[in-house]
């Protein structure tokens, strides 16, 4: 059943022949000495050369734009030293200034998440989490850190689903918008572990460029004013998010409006001065808990809201922790990322040691351009019956193994190249398998199984001038989260992702909620190497992420094999046809392309058409990604980085000596 794999090196370079050609020239184009290549570092290109991001002057790419979704014609962005790549051009000036100030990809990593925190709320900020998976260059060791929120001491199997055990009626007015739906937040703790261990610069001067920010104002981006807009009534129930996110007439403010915030910045003062204790402790972390335990809403949107029941305690004791990666071997790569509670490096590296049996490289896109070109039939029904398979995997297994272990010998097992080989022999290549079963353990205990999750989050990749990396993911859960606004930020709604329910007709569920347990994730901030002769981890070639809740893992996917098997640029890989498959029978392909036709559901579309015959139930619903990709390689002996922003989004790609 399983094809002949072919040497991955070959057909990869082969087909990539055109795409380093055409990378190389660039740089022969690429204007000016050294003198005038440091004067436009953290700068973008502009019809009149280069602009400095937030200047506000003609080409300035955060100039407010509606949020139109998908962006033609983005080019990859080549620097010589450092590089940064967010889902908003302010971030990334941020974190591209710290960079070139000396700063590490640590530091760059505090400053871009205070930024995001301000100009894309509803993504993500000090009321959320995070995951971050961390290169050191001379150590040459990968590490992750684990920041995801945790459910308070006070809850039950049934926190989610009732009031009480006396009252078993559902919270008010629904388990998002009550308070039962916040988990003590941990993005803050674990950027000062992380600041800690890798930082270069003072904790206190990476919090100025968000500070500026919030005192002085931004425009309104496309993806905020939109959020804005659809959260409108939701925000009506907090009287300190209408003061702020609407006008005087309780309207959405509007796009390219200026907004100030005077909180924001006060909070932000705190921190810098008195660290993450200033945030878990004191007059931050009393405000959060009242606004947790808050029993009703405000005059404008009337009505009793369930409580929370997290405490000072909850608050005082979070701790981040450091995790080990999770890595697997795939072609000539070392592909790593985030461990248990996320999902996110188990699912990724069972789709690819699924994919590994499989040569790969024959089912590449046609017709490769700035956009990724078309993928194949055969390509997608592959890559989306492994995802399929692993999905299976996650749904039932995968959960905060802190409380709840993972299956026999744990992610070894999961990850294991004969497992995976069993499980890439139940896929056939005429006919989708529709809903995959969960793989079979010894003595493994009969569980139910989970499959929500929200895509309210942002993802950022940093590689600075010592070459060391980070990938981070960063989250409030879904869109504008609970919706309850504290001293200039947005509260997660992130214990939605726990299982509602304890149990189903199978068994207990891995990701039921439990007092101080941590919510599965599919969140995968992901670094890839090359391997060394000796198959130890060789040289950084990749970062890489998504927002995007369950379809992270998708995205992720989607990514690492556009560069191991098709030769795709950070730009391509990041731009291509969004594709894949949770475990239903339903395979999305991204019909916010433009190599899809997403008219008539699909009906004229190749792709489209060619999948359903494989019994494939296809949905073109646009689908909002926002892959953030550096690529590392070397050019006559000296590396070189490139930088790819999902069009998707409003993101941005900066660095040293920016070019084209």
């Amino acid at each position: 059943m399983l094809s002949q794999h072919h040497s991955p090196g070959e057909p990869m370079a082969r087909r990539s022949t055109a795409l380093w050609l055409a990378l190389l020239l660039s740089f022969s184009a690429w204007a000016g000495n050294d003198e005038d290549i440091a004067r436009r570092s953290c700068e973008a290109p502009s019809d009149t050369g280069s602009v400095v991001v937030g200047s506000g002057l003609p080409g300035d790419p955060a100039l407010p734009e509606p949020s139109s979704g998908y962006r033609i014609g983005i080019v990859p962005v080549l620097s010589k030293q450092y590089m940064v790549v967010t889902a908003n051009p302010l971030a990334t000036q941020a974190g591209c200034e710290v960079l070139r100030a000396g700063g590490s990809a640590a530091d760059a990593a505090v400053a871009v998440q205070m930024v995001l925190g301000l100009v894309e709320p509803q993504s993500s900020g000090l009321g959320g989490g995070a995951f971050i998976v961390h290169y050191d260059a001379a150590a040459k060791t990968v590490q992750t850190y684990d920041g995801r929120e945790t459910a308070p001491s006070g809850a039950t199997e049934d926190y989610l689903r009732f009031i009480s055990a006396t009252d078993p009626s559902a919270p008010l007015p629904d388990a998002r918008r009550s308070g039962r739906s916040i988990g003590t937040p941990g993005a803050v703790r674990v950027l000062e572990m992380l600041h800690r261990e890798h930082g270069a610069k003072p904790w206190a001067d990476l919090f100025d460029p968000a500070r500026r920010l919030a005192i002085h104002g931004f425009a309104i981006g496309g993806r905020m004013a939109d959020a804005i807009a659809g959260a409108r009534n939701d925000l009506l129930r907090d009287q300190d998010a209408v003061a702020y996110f609407l006008d005087a007439e309780l309207k959405p403010r509007a796009l390219g409006s200026t907004i100030l915030n005077p909180a924001y910045a006060d909070t932000l003062a705190r921190i810098a001065a008195g660290g993450a204790d200033a945030f878990y402790s004191g007059a931050i972390a009393q405000d959060i808990v009242a606004e947790i335990s808050r029993d009703a809403a405000a005059p404008d949107a009337p009505g009793p809201l369930t409580p929370g029941l997290t405490t000072l305690a909850d608050m005082d004791r979070y701790r981040a922790v450091k995790r080990g990666p999770v890595c697997i071997d795939y072609r000539t790569y070392r592909v790593c990322g985030m461990g248990p509670p996320s999902s996110g490096a188990i699912a990724v590296g069972q789709t690819l040691g699924i994919l590994e049996n499989f040569g790969m490289d024959v089912f590449g896109p046609s017709a490769i351009d700035l956009h990724g070109g078309k993928p194949s039939v055969m390509g997608v029904h592959l890559v989306s019956e492994a995802q399929r398979l692993a999905y299976a995997d996650r749904n039932k297994y995968v959960a905060d193994t802190d409380f709840v272990p993972l299956p026999a010998n744990g992610v070894a097992s999961l990850l294991d190249k004969n497992y995976l080989r069993s499980r890439a022999n139940l896929i056939r290549f005429d006919r989708s398998m529709g809903v995959a079963q969960p793989g079979a353990f010894p003595a493994a205990e009969p569980q139910g199984a989970s499959v929500q999750e929200g895509k309210g989050t942002s993802h950022v990749s940093i590689v600075d001038a010592r070459g060391n990396a980070v990938a981070m993911t960063t989250t409030i859960e879904s869109g504008m989260g609970s919706f309850r606004f504290v001293r200039g930020f947005l509260l997660n709604n992130e214990l939605t992702d726990f299982s509602a329910q304890p149990a189903d007709a199978t068994g207990p569920i891995a990701n039921r909620i439990g007092p101080l347990k941590r919510p599965r994730s599919s969140m995968a901030p992901t670094l890839v190497f090359k391997r060394a002769d000796n198959g130890s981890l060789g040289t950084l070639a990749m970062v890489t992420g998504s927002p995007g809740g369950a379809a992270i893992i998708q995205f992720v996917s989607k990514t690492v094999i556009g560069l191991a098997d098709w030769g795709l640029d950070a730009q391509q890989a990041a731009a291509l046809v969004n594709f894949g498959a949770g475990n239903s029978t339903t395979t999305g392909i991204g019909g916010e392309h433009p190599a899809i036709d997403a008219s008539d559901a699909g009906a004229n579309d190749a792709l489209v058409i060619g999948l359903r015959a494989l019994g494939h139930a296809v949905s073109v619903r646009a689908q909002s990604s926002g892959i953030a990709t550096i690529l590392r390689f070397e050019v006559d002996g000296e590396t070189r980085l490139q930088g790819g922003a999902d069009p998707r989004r409003e993101g941005l790609a900066l660095g040293d000596g920016l070019a084209r």
